[in-house]
C-alpha cells in the first residue's frame, strides 16, 4: 500500500497531481478485502508495540487473557482486544502523572501538548510526539485534499487556540496541504466582527470552525452589512459538534454562504481527528480505515453492528507512536454503511455523521431524545432565529420539555404571526417526539451566541434531585 509503513513514513514533499480526485489512489480505491488484510497487519504490529512499552496495556491485556500474538483475525481484535473508556485514561494519569503509563515514548520526545478542558473533573493530557505530529499534518492534508481543498487555497481557521486540538489539527493539515494558513483563531470579545471584516479583507476559499460559530459568523456579516456570500469562501469544514452532516444545518449553510459543506471530526485523543471526514463528493463521513480503524459497535458489548445499523465508533489509531489509542470508546451515536462512496472511495461511511453523544441523550416521558433531532426540525422551519435552548424540567412527578427559540426579524415584530408561528413550532416539535413541548418564542438575538461548541440542553432535573437530596440529608 502506498506509504503505509509502521512506524509511518511520509514523503512530506509528495503532492498529487492538481487533477487527481485522490492523494494515495491505491489506498482509497483498493478492495476492502485487501485493505482488512493490510490493517491486520498493521494491528499486530500496533498491538505487540504498544504490549511491550505500555504498562496500561500489558496490565489490561493480560488481565483479559489477550496477547498481540494471538491476533489471526479482525474477529479476534474486536472479541478478544477489551475497550477503552476515557475514565481509565483519568485513572491512568491519576496514577502516573501527567501522561499515563499509556505513553510510549520518552517525554524528551513530546513535541505538542494538547487536551481536555477539566470543567468536569480531571483534565486529560495529550501527549503527541515530533514524527506523530508530522503523521497527522499528512493525514489532515491527504483529507482536506480529498475534501476539493488544494495548495492555491486560503485556508480561515476560526476555532480557539487552546489546548483544544481541533485547530491545531486544521493548521497542521493546512500547512502541509501547502495551502495559505490563515490562523485567525476565536473566543475574545468582539473577534467576530473582527473576523468578518478580515475574511472580506482576504477573501480566504475555505473556512474551519464549528457549525454554530459559522452560523453566528453569518448573522455578524449581516449585521456588518455584508452579504455572507460575497466572501468569496468555497469550503467549509467543521467539527466539533454535530451539525455539519444534519441536512437541514447543511442545507442553511450552503445556502448563507454559497459553498460546499464538509463534515469531520472523532475525538481529541485520536488525532489525527479527521479520521472521520467527509468528501467533496461525499456527504456525511467517510471512515479512513487505514489511517484509524473504525468500528461501530453495540454500546452494551462492543461488538460491531451490521451495516445499516446504529452504535458507537471505537477507535483504533494505525499511525500513532506516543499514546496509541487501542478500541477506546467514543461514547457517540451513528449509522454506518459499507461502501463504495459516491466518490468512489472504499471506506465504510457514516451518511449521517455523528447524530450526537450517547450521553447527550435525555428521556422525557419514556421516550428517548437527541439534541440534535431538535436542531434539525428547527433549521428546517421558516422564521427561525438561529438559535435556541432545550430546558428540561419537573413539575411534580412528571418531566416537561420547553424549548425557547429565537424567531427572526420577519416574524418577531408581529403578535399575531410570532404566535401563529409558535403554534407551528409546536406542531413540528409534536411530529417529531410525539410529547407535549411548551415553546416560548424569543427576540432575536437575545440568546447568548458561542464561538465554539454549543450547549443547548439545560436539565433542571438534576438540580431539582440535588436540592432534594440534601434536604432530605438534612433531615
Amino acid at each position: 500500500m502506498e506509504s503505509w509503513s509502521w512506524p509511518p513514513a511520509y514523503d512530506d514533499a509528495y503532492i498529487p497531481p492538481e487533477e487527481s480526485r485522490y492523494w494515495f489512489p491505491e489506498r482509497e480505491t483498493m478492495d476492502p478485502g485487501r485493505r482488512e488484510e493490510a490493517i491486520l497487519e498493521r494491528l499486530r504490529e500496533v498491538c505487540a508495540y504498544a504490549y511491550a512499552r505500555a504498562p496500561f496495556y500489558r496490565r489490561k491485556w493480560d488481565e483479559a487473557g489477550f496477547h498481540p500474538s494471538q491476533l489471526r483475525s479482525l474477529e479476534d481484535f474486536e472479541t478478544r482486544v477489551p475497550v477503552v473508556t476515557k475514565a481509565e485514561l483519568r485513572r491512568s494519569q491519576s496514577a502516573c502523572p501527567p501522561f499515563g503509563d499509556y505513553l510510549c515514548i520518552p517525554e524528551s520526545e513530546i513535541h505538542h501538548i494538547h487536551g481536555t478542558s477539566g470543567t468536569t473533573g480531571r483534565p486529560t493530557a495529550f501527549a503527541i510526539g515530533r514524527e506523530d505530529w508530522r503523521s497527522i499534518a499528512n493525514a489532515h492534508a491527504r483529507i482536506m485534499w480529498g475534501m476539493g481543498l488544494r495548495p492555491s487555497d486560503t485556508i480561515c481557521v476560526a476555532a480557539i487556540f487552546s489546548l483544544y486540538v481541533g485547530s491545531w489539527g486544521a493548521l497542521a493539515g493546512a500547512e502541509r496541504l501547502r495551502a495559505k494558513a490563515f490562523p485567525f483563531g476565536a473566543g475574545a470579545t468582539g473577534m467576530s466582527a473582527r473576523c468578518v471584516q478580515w475574511l472580506n479583507l482576504l477573501r480566504p476559499t475555505a473556512f474551519y470552525g464549528t457549525p454554530t460559530y459559522a452560523l453566528h459568523l453569518a448573522q455578524t456579516a449581516k449585521d456588518e452589512g455584508l452579504d455572507p456570500r460575497d466572501l468569496g469562501l468555497r469550503v467549509l469544514f467543521f467539527s466539533g459538534e454535530p451539525g455539519a452532516s444534519i441536512s437541514a444545518v447543511r442545507a442553511r449553510l450552503e445556502d448563507l454562504y454559497g459553498a460546499r459543506v464538509v463534515d469531520s471530526g472523532s475525538m481529541g485523543e485520536v488525532t489525527p481527528w479527521m479520521n472521520v471526514a467527509g468528501s467533496a463528493e461525499t456527504p456525511g463521513m467517510l471512515c479512513w480505515q487505514d489511517v484509524v480503524y473504525t468500528e461501530v459497535c453495540d454500546p452494551a458489548t462492543f461488538r460491531r453492528v451490521p451495516y445499516g445499523s446504529r452504535g458507537t465508533p471505537v477507535y483504533t489509531q494505525l499511525e500513532r507512536v506516543s499514546q496509541p489509542m487501542i478500541r477506546i470508546v467514543s461514547g457517540d451515536l451513528t449509522l454506518w454503511e459499507a461502501g463504495p462512496t459516491p466518490c468512489g472511495r472504499t471506506y465504510p461511511w457514516l451518511p449521517h455523521g455523528i447524530i450526537g453523544r450517547i450521553d447527550d441523550m435525555f428521556t422525557i416521558r419514556g421516550e428517548n431524545v437527541y439534541p440534535s433531532e431538535i436542531d434539525a426540525v428547527l433549521n428546517e422551519t421558516p422564521g427561525y432565529g438561529g438559535e435556541h435552548r432545550i430546558v428540561i424540567s419537573r413539575e411534580g412527578t412528571m418531566d416537561e420539555l420547553c424549548i425557547r427559540i429565537e424567531a427572526d426579524a420577519e416574524v418577531w415584530p408581529d403578535a399575531a404571526r410570532r404566535e401563529a408561528w409558535r403554534r407551528d413550532v409546536v406542531g413540528r416539535m409534536h411530529k417529531l417526539l410525539g410529547l407535549r413541548t411548551v415553546v416560548e418564542v424569543a427576540e432575536p438575538g437575545s440568546i447568548e451566541r458561542t464561538d465554539f461548541k454549543a450547549r443547548r440542553v439545560i436539565d433542571d432535573r438534576a438540580a431539582l434531585n440535588e436540592m432534594r437530596a440534601r434536604s432530605e440529608g438534612a433531615a
